[in-house]
């Protein structure tokens, strides 16, 4: 038995993860998440900064950049931490979760969808608070795919968002607005 296992048991996780993971199996939902997931992929965050570098001038040009800094230190942490922490995916460590997708990689912890997904919306929300009708029930639907698609468990999610806001956060501290 894995550390990960040891830490399922009893704890409801993946309990959690298995009722998320059966929406999936209903048409219109796995549509909406496997949409959501695939724009989550990045399509969306570069159509995102595309467009405020067009429409915002230099103030989405500063954005934008932001943005592809955080991005780049979000790609770079994730997939430190997946390689450090090598949790396996639900769907390979329980037969009753079902994969709706194909994964971009072996390892669950933490979301790099949520990650992103969170880093990215709260940078672009300080720059561009009326974004938020926008952004946040996104950045939501991201990380609800995540589980609901059968790549992750709901604890790699919240860990992601909280890792995503701490970079999020910290990078105001190092790129501040106005630069």
């Amino acid at each position: 038995m894995t550390t990960w296992q040891r830490l399922e048991i009893g704890s409801g996780e993946r309990r959690l993860c298995l009722a998320m993971n059966r929406w999936g199996a209903r048409r219109a939902p796995m549509r909406l998440f496997r949409l959501v997931s695939r724009l989550g992929d990045g399509v969306f965050w570069y159509a995102l900064m595309f467009a405020l570098v067009v429409f915002a001038g230099r103030r989405g040009l500063h954005a934008a950049l932001h943005m592809a800094c955080v991005g780049f230190i979000a790609a770079l942490l994730y997939r430190t931490l997946k390689h450090w922490t090598r949790r396996p995916r639900p769907f390979r460590a329980h037969a009753d979760i079902t994969p709706y997708i194909a994964p971009l990689d072996e390892f669950s912890f933490p979301s790099g969808h949520t990650l992103h997904a969170v880093s990215f919306s709260l940078v672009a929300l300080v720059w561009f608070p009326w974004l938020a009708p926008l952004l946040v029930p996104f950045t939501v639907l991201v990380a609800m795919s995540r589980v609901v698609l059968g790549m992750h468990y709901p604890s790699d999610v919240l860990a992601a968002t909280l890792i995503g806001g701490a970079l999020a956060g910290s990078s105001f501290l190092l790129l501040p607005m106005g630069w």
